[in-house]
């Protein structure tokens, strides 16, 4: 466990891995609660799974951009600490299961040997920064959106502003108008645009706030139709500002960002973003677009000779998988991965492929996919033949085929009922029943195994969300069938209609009823989503409502897709981005912690962040002592204002001005060396103000 300590040459990296070896040990020695240690290693990326006594990590990969040096690193880690298994993910992650909790420092310290973080994977902070797969090399796109999802990356990544907000934050960078990034679902979206000024281009994005899916989903709202480059980041720091702020923290359902748009309006909330822009340490933000802009390069190989067995077989993956790039005489070759998941043998060989006849770089994609990258014409057979020997040469890249499903219930605590079990005889139906769908990339078919929209079932053209069905006394694996759903373009896009609950064995039923149709009815040149608003919600739920019948259910319907034994309907304790309640006591010695990070913060001349760290010790303080007297903490302005009103106000602590001038002087004042070492005495005097109050009322009890 220890020898990791000497091989990380990063040391706030080695500083966090030991945090987290530490707080393990306190954990299981009792001295610090449960709940509390959750936020703390989700913050890590270690999410607790279905199974008892493992975890599962999630390797943060911002836009999906991995190299064959870190792809045979995550598959060494696989190898050691979990089973060789690897899962894309919707957000361009990769998750390994079965781990260890004790081996999570040392499985992490071997990841950053290659650059690879965990930090901030899960929990309640800015997630992955995702970005379309083919940023860079599209030949529609007005420029290359990577190195601004890289600098976001970058500049929040354990930042002090958006460490424990309410929830989890996520973003994401469309390279062109067809938005495959998806921001309308996102709590801030961006879509690239270029902007004539005096005959002068300039580079910007289309910015969206507030968009989500889950059991609420919501549309985001354009907030800016054009937003310069270089205001890119402040712009981010102020919303996140005002989340951290103002979001729910107690009330897990409404904590999301969305929650606080919808109440408090857009026009309310950029008012206050405006407002706090005068706090920031950047005004504007250059990003270096340097290190994305430089050559291809290539290692000098002979093209190999290859024989193509099948020509049809090859044209028709050509079709479906291959991409021509914007860069001249380049293709980027799609790999249609199974559910997202493949094993480390065939991860080295696709690596050891890539770096010595491409040019070392692939993209996970966001529906569970790899996407290769500047591969040259003549070696296209070759790749061909190279991955059909890995298996990862079927054709249907995005296709109809190509279903996206969450684990479900293979490993998440949520699951309801199997959503990979569904997926997988979907895929075999399609494969034999309907061939012509491997081709189509109209109709994307989504699966969730819950409510919570991991799969995005609910912004998908055909959907099903995993639930159970009550029988009598008895309960069956089903599903929500949704349609209707899908990306309109330049920021917009429709949620899909729920239609009727199925059992999960009539699935198959369900799609082939709706395929026939299609077939059947569909008028040429109508879109699929044209087609269904033409003959309406009502017309499909008639289609399909015979399904939802469960007098006559066999015994083989109570056994969910995937499994040998009856269903049994599991939930456990949800970790996506649980808010939790904190003992006052943790609470306080956690204030201390942030006193000592802002001291820290301070010493290496990073006045903005000592400044928010002493603004969060202040506040965690004031919370400590408004939950001891049973007072709501719903939100960091909430906890400012009540602390005044119950502790302020009526003399119990005394302050020289008021409790909202002394912490609202983070958005009023400049973050100076002067302000940044004030504010930080201001916060360690209330905290012992604070801690001698509460030693005082406890030894009166």
């Amino acid at each position: 466990m220890q020898s990791f300590r000497t091989e990380i040459e990063n040391p706030i990296v080695e500083k966090d891995i030991l945090e987290l070896e530490r707080k393990i040990q306190l954990f299981k020695e009792g001295k610090i609660d449960e709940e509390r240690f959750r936020s703390l290693r989700l913050a890590r990326g270690v999410y607790g799974q279905r199974q008892f006594g493992v975890q599962m990590i999630r390797i943060k990969l911002p836009y999906g951009k991995v190299s064959s040096e870190q792809l045979h690193r995550i598959s060494d880690v696989s190898d050691e600490y979990s089973r060789g298994r690897l899962h894309i993910t919707t957000r361009q992650d990769i998750q390994i299961h079965h781990v260890s909790l004790d081996r999570t420092p040392e499985l992490w310290a071997q990841l950053e040997k290659d650059d690879i973080t965990l930090r901030e994977a899960c929990g309640n902070a800015v997630r992955n920064i995702t970005a379309s797969e083919t940023a860079g090399i599209d030949t529609a796109e007005p420029f290359d959106v990577s190195p601004y999802a890289d600098a976001t990356f970058k500049f929040f990544l354990r930042n002090p502003i958006c460490q424990e907000m309410g929830r989890k934050f996520k973003m994401s960078f469309s390279g062109t108008d067809d938005d495959t990034a998806i921001s309308f679902i996102h709590d801030l979206g961006f879509i690239a645009k270029i902007k004539i000024e005096d005959g002068v281009a300039k580079k910007g994005f289309k910015v969206l706030l507030g968009g989500g899916l889950g059991s609420q989903p919501r549309h985001a709202d354009v907030i800016y139709e054009f937003l310069e480059e270089d205001v890119l980041i402040p712009t981010i720091e102020s919303v996140l500002r005002i989340f951290d702020r103002f979001g729910e923290r107690t009330k897990r359902a409404k904590a999301r960002l969305k929650f606080l748009v919808k109440e408090i309006g857009t026009a309310v909330f950029l008012e206050l973003v405006s407002k706090e822009i005068s706090a920031l340490e950047n005004k504007t933000f250059k990003i270096n677009t340097t290190a994305f802009e430089q050559p291809i390069s290539f290692q000098e190989v002979a093209i190999p000779v290859i024989k193509i067995k099948d020509e049809v077989a090859f044209q028709n993956w050509k079709e479906t998988n291959v991409i021509k790039q914007k860069q001249e005489g380049l293709f980027a070759i799609g790999i249609k991965v199974h559910l997202g998941d493949f094993y480390t043998q065939k991860a080295r060989l696709l690596a050891d492929l890539v770096k010595k006849y491409g040019a070392n770089e692939i993209r996970l994609t966001l529906r569970q996919n790899i996407l290769i990258r500047h591969i040259r014409a003549d070696l296209i057979p070759f790749f061909y033949v190279e991955l059909q020997k890995l298996g990862f040469a079927n054709a249907g890249y995005n296709s109809t085929s190509d279903i996206t499903a969450c684990p479900g219930t293979d490993t998440c605590n949520l699951g309801i009922s199997s959503s990979t079990g569904i997926a997988v005889v979907l895929e075999k139906v399609l494969e034999e029943e309907y061939p012509s769908y491997i081709n189509n990339k109209e109709i994307a078919i989504k699966i969730s195994g819950c409510m919570n929209a991991c799969g995005q079932h609910n912004m998908a053209h055909i959907g099903f969300q995993g639930m159970s069905i009550k029988v009598g006394n008895l309960q069956a694996p089903g599903l929500q069938v949704l349609i209707g759903g899908g990306i309109l373009g330049d920021g917009n896009g429709r949620f899909s209609d729920k239609l009727v609950k199925i059992p999960s064995k009539r699935g198959t039923d369900a799609l082939r009823i709706l395929l026939n149709d299609i077939e059947r009815y569909q008028q040429k040149k109508e879109s699929f989503l044209e087609y269904y608003d033409r003959q309406g919600k009502i017309y499909f739920y008639n289609l399909l409502k015979g399904l939802s019948d469960t007098t006559n259910l066999l015994p083989d319907d109570f056994i969910d897709w995937g499994y040998s034994e009856k269903y049994v309907k599991a939930i456990g304790v949800g970790e996506c981005a649980g808010v939790v309640i904190d003992l006052i006591a943790t609470l306080l010695f956690e204030s201390e912690e942030k006193i000592t990070n802002s001291q820290e913060a301070f010493k290496e001349n990073q006045f903005s962040d000592s400044i928010y760290y002493a603004y969060t010790a202040i506040v965690n303080t004031a919370k400590a002592l408004l939950i001891s007297e049973g007072i709501k903490t719903n939100t960091q302005a909430g906890i400012i204002s009540s602390f005044q009103e119950q502790f302020v106000a009526t003399h119990k602590i005394e302050l020289e001005g008021s409790f909202d001038d002394l912490v609202y002087q983070i958005k009023n004042k400049k973050p100076t060396k002067k302000f940044a070492a004030s504010y930080l005495k201001d916060a360690k005097l209330f905290y012992s103000k604070i801690d001698a109050y509460r030693k005082t009322a406890v030894s009166y009890v």
